[in-house]
């Protein structure tokens, strides 16, 4: 079983969670090689806006936007203090970073 599990809940939501325990440099690795399967299948073809829901570390985070920023025009992360996403990252002029969405 991966450290790291990344599944599509739906067009534009990721589910994030982590697997068997492990440290981050292996975490990463794992985010990152789900996130490449992912595209090669199609599941992550990119787009508009991609949502992320799940814990992360930092490290996973930041590996999991950077793969993502590649292929969607703009990343937002769920604020459970907000029962909102954040926008993080875009370059879509539709959305700026800061916005909340649902």
């Amino acid at each position: 079983m991966a450290t790291y599990i990344i599944i599509r809940e739906d067009n534009n939501v990721l589910k994030l969670s982590f697997g068997e325990p492990a440290q981050n440099d292996q975490i990463v690795k794992d985010a990152v090689e789900r996130l490449n399967e992912m595209k090669a299948s199609g599941e992550l073809a990119g787009g508009g806006i991609i949502k992320l829901n799940g814990p992360a570390s930092l490290p996973v985070a930041i590996a999991i936007a950077h793969g993502l920023a590649h292929v969607f025009a703009a990343i937002a992360a769920f604020d459970p203090k907000l029962n909102k996403y954040v926008v993080a990252i875009s370059h879509d002029p539709a959305y700026k970073v800061g916005d909340l969405v649902d």
